[in-house]
Order: structure tokens, then sequence, then C-alpha cells
């Protein structure tokens, strides 16, 4: 989920509980979706999500409690939620130093929102939070990519970078037109139209070698939408074939690195996994799993495994015929 869509989520589930609990008699769920201007089918979610929130303890009587009648949801029991929260002095001084290390990151796109909730955190806190040490942060490549692509958004500027495209393993250099910076899943992402592809692209900043805010102006063409997150960063292109490899032990890192459809753990081999990547480019496939070094084996398709197991026999006869002048010379 991104940034935005979380911070956004997260605000309409704190307004949530309040909203039913000031309708006793229940309210029509699409119409609780109008008022919160969302799809019916998001708003469904969130009221999922809402029945595992609650308090310390999180089992029968400690979480939120919802009453679905027909078409209509009403709330039973609020855990708490409509409550004013209070902090006691260890809680506040800890959300201080948490504050005011988010504040030093740089790229921050909510800064004044997080400025605000210092301020009002350390006035109750008072003379604690004056004692609370300054909190150093280290500031990575990845991080000093983010500040140069928050640089290039603010600005409006296009941006030139040398990128890592691991499903072609190669190094890329591009030109783009910022769109947005998305946090998902621990990740930073850069969200921009490149010209190079002219698509939409999303770039992760943890792969920029090297990012150059450039004095032309960014200027995303219209059909430049970002792209709706919902179900995941990577939504492989409409018909590229799947990919299912079964790793071993050591190249279960592959699962992390690369974007896969589905993650299964296997008994065979040993601590191994089933992985379902989808891929345009099958030579990438075909390549990867020559990397591994047979820690990988090709399920499907047929017509890969097949160019693999050749590829792995035209090596062991290129071993062998290197072996044998080596072996006729020692008789």
């Amino acid at each position: 989920m991104t940034t935005t869509g979380t911070t956004d989520r997260m605000t309409r589930l704190l307004a949530l509980v309040p909203y039913l609990t000031a309708r006793p008699e229940g309210v029509r769920v699409a119409e609780v979706a109008r008022d919160f201007g969302v799809a019916e089918r998001q708003l469904r979610s969130d009221l999922e999500l809402l029945w595992m929130c609650g308090l310390p303890g999180y089992g029968p009587g400690d979480l939120i409690d919802l009453a679905f009648e027909g078409d209509r949801v009403r709330v039973t029991f609020t855990a708490g939620m409509v409550r004013p929260l209070r902090l006691t002095t260890d809680e506040a001084v800890a959300l201080v130093v948490a504050l005011r290390t988010l504040l030093e990151l740089p790229g921050l796109a909510e800064r004044e929102a997080v400025s605000r909730a210092l301020a009002k955190v350390s006035e109750a806190a008072g003379h604690a939070a004056d004692r609370v040490t300054p909190v150093a942060v280290s500031v990575d490549a990845r991080e000093e990519a983010l500040a140069v692509v928050r640089e290039g958004l603010e600005r409006r500027r296009a941006l030139h970078l040398h990128y890592y495209v691991p499903t072609r393993d190669e190094r890329t250099e591009r030109t783009v037109d910022p769109m947005r910076i998305l946090l998902v899943d621990g990740r930073w992402y850069l969200e921009a139209w490149c010209r190079q592809a002219e698509g939409v692209r999303l770039f992760r900043l943890d792969r920029v070698d090297d990012v150059v805010v450039l004095e032309e102006p960014a200027a995303p063409p219209p059909q430049a939408h970002e792209r709706d997150l919902d179900n995941g960063v990577y939504q492989p292109e409409p018909g590229s074939p799947a990919v299912r490899l079964r790793l071993d032990r050591g190249a279960r890192w592959v699962a992390e690195y690369y974007p896969v459809d589905s993650v299964t753990p296997v008994d065979e081999p040993p601590g191994g996994l089933a992985v379902t990547v989808r891929t345009a480019d099958l030579a990438w496939a075909r390549r990867l799993v020559a990397s591994l070094g047979g820690a990988a084996v090709v399920d499907q398709p047929a017509s890969l495994a097949a160019e693999v197991a050749a590829d792995a026999r035209a090596a062991l006869d290129r071993y062998r015929a290197d072996a044998e002048p080596a072996s006729s010379n020692a008789g």
C-alpha cells in the first residue's frame, strides 16, 4: 500500500467507529462508502480490518465488533475508540523521539503534519520532552536518492536515472518525468513517466545507482496516469507467461528480490520454495536459472525447462571436452 493510501486508510479507519457509533440503528454500506468517498469494495475491506483492531489482549471482548444486517452495518462494541487518547509520560516521550527522528529523514512527504503532531505531543509531555536526547539518523544511498527525487518533484523538474533492472540483469540510463513518491511494504518507489519506454513506470529507489535533477521541466503527457496499487506493486503485463521455479534453501532470496506471484514451501528440496513469476522475457528466466548453478529447477513452462536442460547438457559436454586433453597428457 502506498504512503498516501496508508495515511488515507488510517484516517478513514479512525473515523469509521465514531461515524457508526453516531448511527446506532445502522447505516447502508453503500451510504458509508459514499460519505467516505471510496468504492464499496474498499469500504468492506476497511470494515473487515476493523474487526481485527481493539484493546491489548486482542481476544473476545477486546476487539471492535460490527453487526451486518442485510446491506446495513452498525458497531456493537467500540473497544474504547470513542474515548480521548491519554498518554503516559513515557509514551509521550517515546512519541517525541520517534517524531523528531522522522523529521530528520530526507524526502519526508508529510513534514508539516509531523511537525504539528510533534508540537502537540511535546506540549503534552511538558518538561519531559525537553530532556529528550537528539537522535542521530544515518543517511544511506537510498535515502540520498530519495532526497534528490523529492527535490525533483518539488521543483517539477525531470530526473536522469541510472537504474538496475533485475528482470533483465542490466543497468539502464533513462530520463523520467516524476509523478509521485510511494512507500510500499517498507520500500520507496518513484512513479514516473519514462521517456525511453514511453509509459508510466515504478522505480525502486534501492535500485537507483545515481539520480540527477535536470533543469528541464517535468512534463508527463496526458496519458500518464497514476497506477492503482490496491492489488500490489507488481502487476505483470496481460498475457505474460508464468514461470514456476523450485528453489533450494540457498536460493530462497530470489523470492524476496524479484516480484513473484506466489510463494509456497516445498518438501523437495528440503527447506525449499516454489515460486511463480510472470515475465515476457523468458531469456531472463533462463539466465537466472543458469546463474543459480543448480539451486533452481524449472517446473513450468515445459519449453523453458527443456532449454535449461539443454544448456546444462551443453555445459557438461564442454567441461568433458576441456578435461579430456588434460587426462590424455597426464597419461
